[in-house]
This record gives C-alpha cells, structure tokens and sequence, in this order.
C-alpha cells in the first residue's frame, strides 16, 4: 500500500504579519498532483491543519476544496492537533464520505479505518491530541481511576487501545497516525508549548507493536528511532526563521506485505525563501543582496549610527523585509537576553521576568504558582478549543 504522510499546514497563519494562504495553496495543488501522480493509495493528515481553533473563511475553504480532491483518487485519514479544535474538524465525521475520514473522538481510538491492498487489510488508528487533563478520565481503564496527568499515560492508554483492537486481527497490518512530542526528536521554534506537569513529550516505545507511526506536531521532516517507522512528515511551509534551512517535504511510504517500509521524502515547493540579511545600509543600497529581493528577509542593519529613513530606504532594495533592526557592529557585547520562542518554556519565561522585575529569582514555592497559573491557562484555553 503507498502512503503519503502530511500534517501541520497551519492553514490560516501569517508569518510575521505576512498572509500564507496563497502559498499554502501552491502547496494544497502540489500535494494533490502528487496523490496523483504517484498512485498514491491512503494519505494520512496527522493533526494542526488550521492554526487556530476558529479559523479564517478562506482557510476553511481550502481544507475543504483539498479534501475534495483528494478523495477523488485516495482514502484520507485525518486526525486533530493541539492547534485545532477536534470538536469542529470533526463535526459530521460520522456521515462524511467513506473516502474522507476524520478521526477526532479519544474514545474511538481502538475502532480503525480497515482498507485492503493486495496483501491483505491494513488497520489505520487515528490518535488525535490528547491533552492529559482533558482526556485522563475518559481513556482510563477503571472508571473513577483518573490515569496520570502526563502525556506518556494517556498516549499510553490510548496505544494500549489499538493493540487490543489488532490482536483480535491477525494478519493486519497497522498504521497509527498520531499528534504528539515523541522523546527523540528534534523540535523547531514555532511549534506551540504543549507542556504538563513540566513535561511535554513521550517515550517512542509507547508505539511498540505498530508498522507504521505517522507523527504530526514538529516542523522537521525527521525519523524517531534507528529507522524509518516512526517518522515526523514536518509542515510543508517553513513558519519561522529558525525553519529557513529546514527542507521541507512530505513523506511517500510503500507498506509491504510484512509491514516493513519504505520511504521517500518529496521536496515540496518553496514559494518564497526565508534569508537572514547582516549588513550596512551602504551596502544594501549597492544591491549586494539583490538575489534576496524576492525573498522573506530579516534585516539587521549594522551601522554604527541610525540611519536615516531606514526601514524606507530597506524596503526599496528588499521589499519582502518582514523585519528590519538596527544592530551596530561595533556596539558593547552585552549579556544575552534568553530568546523566547514557541517551544521555551513559559514557566521560565515567567520566571525570567519575575528575576527581571525584582532583582531576585524566584524560589521553590514562587516557581510552584508560576507552574500552576500557566497550566490552568492553557488547560482553559485548549477546553475552548474543544467547544
């Protein structure tokens, strides 16, 4: 069976102020003609197609249209990310095309989508993101017995579930389509913080017993462990700076007869370049960087004094600049601030700041109120997700 392995469009995001809809559409027609072309028989999404969990008209359009067209050659499996809301992706999941399927419900994760290629049938399980508070009680295997508030339980619970649905399938093979942190891997800086009690990832073994593991949720096309079972696909679009020399791709994967695998990564395309520019107004304006005017550019103009009408003068030879700062050359090496980014955790952010304002940082207790108000917001704000 071939299997092409996507997630994490992000349809709707904006970088840096700049709309990505009309590049995520390149993208949305590249991926279609390859399905096409390369005879692809499942496509499995794995989670964060939108950006947020009310997402912009235009985006809702094209996930839908995409949908559309990609059934018309494949079967497609999709499951929700931590930026999504599974409760509207999946509405009206249970009378959609039997072609398009959405697999939003923590609860009916032991219940697969069964397909059959000439080697027999194959069992795709959609996980989607499992938030521990919000899914402890409803994955648990005793009622009243709440499973442990981290990540690695309820996934756990969860895997348990589709190896329990395959033992009663001998001969089947098995494809896990899930949106998590897995130990291992290498994250990027633009992916949200999905941190619980501290800890925002899992062990690859809770994945034991599966063919195929296909992972939404970090940027980087990437493998997790010595070969190619558990894979990340990545997102199609670079959606930081920190992603520009990522090459981006989707994952094609032929699944034998005996459950082995064989991958290739397609290069997908690269509607504009994303470059870092260090240089002196002077030599901008030369046209020494002329080969970035068609670029996303981050601009650090390094003259020693302010030049005059700088962003202006910038945009005149760089006219994609997303951001433009003056950063003299020669000014004193002073203490670098700890960059914030998606993936820094905000606990110590929080403290970091709280060290800044006082002068002091915070101790054992101040960090265990930081810890509890950041996870009380962010169990608040994934419940309304869900609404």
């Amino acid at each position: 069976m071939r299997i092409l392995h996507t997630g994490d469009w992000h349809l709707g995001r904006t970088l840096l102020g700049a709309d990505l809809l009309a590049h995520q559409a390149t993208f949305t027609d590249f991926l279609v003609e390859t399905v096409r072309a390369r005879g692809v028989d499942l496509v499995v999404i794995a989670g964060d197609v939108y950006d947020r969990a009310i997402p912009p008209v235009d985006a809702v359009r094209m996930l839908s249209r995409t949908l559309e067209r990609l059934a018309a050659t494949a079967t497609v499996v999709l499951t929700p990310g931590n930026h999504d809301s599974a409760a509207r992706l999946g509405f009206g999941s249970g009378v959609m095309h039997d072609r398009v399927r959405i697999l939003a419900e923590p609860t009916s994760i032991g219940t697969p989508v069964l397909l059959t290629d000439d080697d027999g049938p194959v069992a795709v399980y959609g996980i989607p993101y499992l938030h521990p508070d919000l899914t402890r009680h409803a994955l648990a295997a005793v009622p009243d017995e709440p499973l442990a508030r981290s990540h690695q339980a309820v996934l756990g619970a969860a895997t348990d579930r589709v190896r329990a649905d395959l033992a009663t399938r001998p001969g089947t093979r098995s494809v896990v389509v899930a949106h998590a942190f897995v130990g291992g891997a290498e994250p990027s800086d633009s992916e949200q913080d999905i941190r619980v009690g501290g800890v925002d990832m899992v062990a690859a073994s809770v994945f034991d017993g599966i063919d195929l593991v296909a992972l939404g949720h970090l940027h980087g096309p990437q493998r997790v462990g010595p070969d190619d079972r558990i894979r990340y696909a990545g997102s199609p679009l670079a959606f930081s700076f920190g992603e520009r020399h990522q090459r981006k791709s989707v994952t094609v994967v032929d699944l034998a007869a005996d459950g082995s695998v064989t991958v290739e990564l397609v290069p997908t395309p690269v509607p504009r370049r994303l470059v870092d520019v260090r240089a002196t107004i002077a030599e901008i304006e030369s046209g020494a960087h002329r080969a970035d005017a068609d670029a996303w550019v981050r601009v650090a103009v390094t003259d020693a004094v302010h030049p005059e009408r700088m962003y202006a003068r910038v945009k005149d030879h760089l006219p994609h600049a997303l951001a433009i700062t003056h950063e003299p050359a020669d000014r004193p090496e002073r203490p670098a601030a700890r960059p914030v980014t998606a993936t820094s955790d905000p606990v110590e952010v929080a403290a970091d700041f709280v060290t800044f304002a006082t002068g002091t940082a915070p101790d054992e207790d101040d960090r265990a109120v930081l810890t509890e108000a950041y996870e009380a917001a962010a169990l608040a704000m994934h419940d309304d997700r869900g609404r």
